[in-house]
């Protein structure tokens, strides 16, 4: 299959963006780039740790720079960080440049998968429960502005999330089957 642009997997942290993003450049044969991995390598040093030194704002300045660049060169699949998509910026960006798909999880089972992190800077506080209620709810109608949603539940494996993101990409026209013409 040949990918025409960039595919931006957005959607709340533990939504599975980067195992998806994984799977989905092993099934297409096409890099995959984490952006948080991106910045980190950047920085020298971890999400929380930039956080804690510098801010949000400059974490979220640097997320756009890293963006712009993955976007650019040959079409992969690009995994962002939870925020990421909260930006005009970036959703500028990546409209331009590719295709965005949220990743949509519900509110249980996102905290199932996180809770026990302690890497995530924005949950790193008392009530880490009521900060992801109120970030996803916050991030919704952001998120909804994807070119794509695709919704994710409990009992999905990443491999069939990737095929129904397969199946939207094909029908949508961002993806094309090879054909061998004899």
């Amino acid at each position: 299959m040949i990918l025409k642009k960039p595919i931006v997997l957005v959607g709340m942290m533990g939504s599975g963006k980067t195992a998806v993003g994984n799977a989905l450049s092993k099934l297409l044969n096409v890099e995959h780039v984490d952006s948080d991995e991106e910045i980190v390598k950047a920085a020298n040093m971890s999400i929380a740790e930039i956080f804690e030194r510098d801010g949000e704002i400059f974490f979220r300045e640097r997320e756009s720079e890293i963006l712009n660049r993955i976007l650019d060169g040959k079409p992969k699949i690009i995994s962002t960080g939870g925020g990421a998509f909260s930006s005009p910026l970036n959703r500028k960006l990546i409209s331009q440049k590719g295709v965005s798909i949220w990743l949509n999880a519900d509110l249980n089972l996102l905290w199932s998968r996180i809770k026990n992190n302690k890497t995530r800077p924005l949950l790193n506080v008392t009530n880490p429960f009521e900060v992801l209620k109120k970030l996803n709810s916050d991030r919704k109608s952001i998120y909804d502005m994807a070119t794509i949603c695709v919704e994710i539940c409990e009992d999905y494996t990443i491999a069939m999330t990737s095929d129904v993101i397969i199946k939207k990409l094909l029908n949508n026209s961002y993806l094309e089957r090879e054909t061998n013409d004899f």
